[in-house]
């Protein structure tokens, strides 16, 4: 276990990373006039505050390679995914809404009432990286379990983001609500995926530091908070019965977020 002071020093090393990051999107987000570019780049700032503490820590190990490996396979994974996604969309609509709400001058209000918001989340997020790689030690079982996870939230994610963008793409779905594949079981799969990785990744680095890593519990809990109930269900699901009439139907029979068999809608 590294001494207090040096992981302070490294633990605010990512800090000082993710908000350089931050500040570059602000600068293409001027350029551009597309803030949503945060959503691009969120997670590579998580994957190199990961990588920066794979680099600056002493011994990181076997633990911090695999570590490093499952976040820069999740990180470019959902960044090519979005990117694509919105290739050509311009400025998400979200966004376009926090925009009327704060002119004038929002272009520079963006720089912290987004950016550096978004920057200091990601090195919140990034916490069981530090944990995990700065405890040292050997692997154990409750590794195995932890990367475990974080490879299955991967995984989940990617197929329901992958099912999503082929429904999409058929344009006899237009107004239609995806209920197939693994969104038969929760309507928000890619969701439910990303919490598990992030709890994977904490189980991890409690199987380096115990109970001193316990502190990184924050990542996940932060992550699922804003799954549930900030940007990401609560959200989403705001006004979509509006948008698609099957929608409410759908939220009858079907878990928000936890998979699980489909209920029988009441009347």
């Amino acid at each position: 276990m590294l001494e207090h002071s040096t992981t302070i020093g490294v633990s605010l090393a990512g800090l000082a990373l993710t908000l350089v990051l931050a500040c570059l999107t602000w600068l293409a987000s001027l350029v551009r006039h597309d803030v949503s570019l945060v959503d691009r780049t969120w997670s590579l700032y998580i994957a190199g505050a990961g990588l920066l503490y794979f680099a600056l820590l002493a011994a990181p190990g076997a633990r911090g390679l695999c570590m490093v490996v499952l976040a820069v396979a999740w990180a470019l994974r959902l960044s090519l995914f979005i990117s694509w996604r919105n290739w050509g969309h311009g400025e998400d609509r979200r966004y376009r809404e926090i925009r009327a709400r704060n002119e004038p001058h929002f272009a520079l209000k963006s720089l912290y009432l987004v950016f550096l918001l978004q920057g200091v989340l990601a090195w919140m997020v990034s916490a069981p990286f530090l944990a995990g790689m700065a405890a040292g030690g050997p692997m154990n079982g409750l590794d195995a379990a932890g990367l475990a996870l974080a490879a299955f939230g991967i995984v989940f994610e990617a197929v329901g983001d992958f099912q999503m963008s082929r429904f999409r793409a058929d344009p006899a779905n237009r107004g239609k609500v995806m209920d197939q594949g693994l969104w038969r079981f929760t309507r928000h799969p890619n969701y439910f995926g990303e919490a598990c990785v992030w709890w994977g990744f904490w189980l991890v680095a409690m199987a380096g530091a115990g109970w001193a890593g316990a502190w990184s519990a924050v990542s996940p809990v932060l992550m699922t908070v804003l799954l549930l109930q900030v940007s990401g269900v609560r959200l989403l699901e705001k006004d979509i019965a509006e948008r698609r009439p099957g929608y409410r139907e759908y939220v009858l029979r079907t878990n928000a977020f936890i998979p699980g068999r489909p209920h029988r809608a009441s009347p």
